[in-house]
């Protein structure tokens, strides 16, 4: 369980032979979410004579759709999806815009235009880890506190929650492949003095070492 995906939604805009290609990847998870993103796009450069798309959804790729909306067959939809397939990303929709500008780039330019914006719109978009993982709870004494911070802060493991009551309460994710060795030195640390909760495994994005339950775009139009 686990996969690449993408980032922040970034346009990304370049012109070849004076047509203009402006490249935006999203994360989407369904179809419709796919759906209401190339019109949001369509709405967005209605003046635009083509909206080229490909889209992945689920883990395994399952549902995988493109268009060439009107360019010759093969130069732009399937090529898009292939760049989504080689960067091995999954839950992505990439669409790229076409302003022509009256100069034919025949089947192979048009080809190497597409792939070149799918390609700019996921570096602009950047790539980003979803792994599985798991929400640890730990209810502890004070004079204990003191000891697991420094021991998370050296393991990398950020504190998303504390409480104080009459003893500590701490949250903390961790990834699946890791529970197993950080619950023990966990447990070690406190001399098993610690109350300890691990939930059901999910799905986290992972920033760096940080892992996120939620990832927030900032989109730049």
């Amino acid at each position: 369980m686990g996969y690449r995906t993408v980032g922040n939604s970034t346009p990304r805009e370049f012109t070849e032979k004076k047509s203009v290609f402006i490249g935006i990847a999203k994360r989407v998870f369904t179809e419709e979410e796919a759906k209401e993103f190339i019109s949001e796009v369509r709405s967005r450069y209605k003046d635009a004579r083509h909206h080229v798309f490909a889209y992945t959804i689920e883990e395994d790729m399952h549902i995988q759709r493109y268009s060439d909306d009107g360019e010759p067959q093969g130069t732009g939809g399937i090529p898009i999806l292939d760049v989504i397939r080689k960067n091995d990303l999954r839950n992505v929709c990439v669409v790229v815009v076409r302003y022509f500008g009256g100069i034919l780039l025949g089947a192979g330019g048009l080809t190497r235009a597409y792939v070149k914006g799918a390609a700019d719109a996921i570096q602009a978009a950047g790539v980003i880890e979803r792994v599985s993982g798991h929400q640890i709870d730990l209810l502890l004494d004070y004079d204990l506190f003191g000891k697991l911070q420094y021991f998370l802060k050296e393991n990398q493991i950020e504190i998303k929650d504390v409480a104080y009551t009459d003893k500590v309460k701490v949250s903390v994710y961790v990834e699946s492949i890791q529970l197993k060795a950080i619950v023990q030195e966990m447990m070690n640390l406190t001399s098993g003095k610690a109350e300890i909760v691990i939930l059901e495994e999910e799905l986290f994005y992972k920033r760096e070492k940080e892992l996120l339950k939620e990832f927030e775009d900032h989109e730049t139009k």
